[in-house]
């Protein structure tokens, strides 16, 4: 029986030129203080989720078209488009895991047509920022091991993750091939490729390599 084929991806910095915390706090005149909580947290200075709620408190009272204006103006990562297309070609799906949140996370699914995503949830009382629900933590791959289990792909061979931090690295745990784009050292330490530019059509000859090896084993 052929099995399904699934190609992980992280969306901020990989999936999307940018990030929402430090943008978002840049129009609020907090960017240095997030960004710098951003950077220990990515490159696993320090606990993710500790990172993850320091941010939401300083950004609260955001008001929501702002939050919305922010997500909707970091740019799609330069070949994004046609690695997915291309992916899908050959009938693999495609997942998004992003510790970000829906706000993004939902427009990055549709502009791409990614098939299966897991974000946060940012809470808005009023109009402003209040809070944020964690459904996404370091631990990614629990994330990963949901969609699978909500969309019948428990069987299904993770063929490659595409991540840049140190919160994205449990989904490295089943991927046959571990990709580091663009990304911290921690990171990069851990993968088999290492990608430094940023064009996502650079992962495909490695991806279509090990797509290829296992489809042929299941001929």
């Amino acid at each position: 029986m052929q099995r399904n084929f699934l190609v992980a991806f992280d969306c901020e910095k990989v999936l999307i030129d940018g990030e929402f915390f430090p943008s978002l706090a840049n129009k609020l005149g907090k960017g240095k203080e997030v960004e710098e909580i951003t950077l220990k947290g990515i490159r696993g200075e320090i606990r993710w989720e500790d990172g993850f709620y320091k941010r939401v408190e300083m950004l609260k009272g955001a008001p929501y078209e702002t939050c919305l204006e922010v997500a909707n103006s970091l740019p799609i990562m330069k070949g994004a488009k046609e690695t997915i297309e291309k992916l899908h070609n050959l009938g693999i799906k495609t997942i998004m895991i992003t510790g970000g949140f829906s706000l993004l996370a939902n427009r990055v699914k549709a502009k791409l047509g990614i098939d299966f995503v897991s974000s946060n949830e940012m809470v808005f009382k009023n109009g402003k920022l209040a809070g944020a629900k964690l459904f996404v933590d370091s631990k990614k791959i629990a994330a990963l091991s949901e969609i699978r289990e909500r969309n019948n792909l428990k069987d299904a061979i993770l063929l490659a993750s595409i991540v840049d931090g140190a919160n994205d690295l449990t989904l490295f745990d089943e991927a046959k091939l571990k990709i580091a784009f663009n990304a911290q050292e921690i990171v990069k330490r851990r993968a088999d490729i290492v990608i430094s530019e940023k064009d996502l059509r650079k992962i495909l000859p490695h991806v279509e390599e090990v797509y290829f090896k296992y489809a042929n084993a299941q001929i």
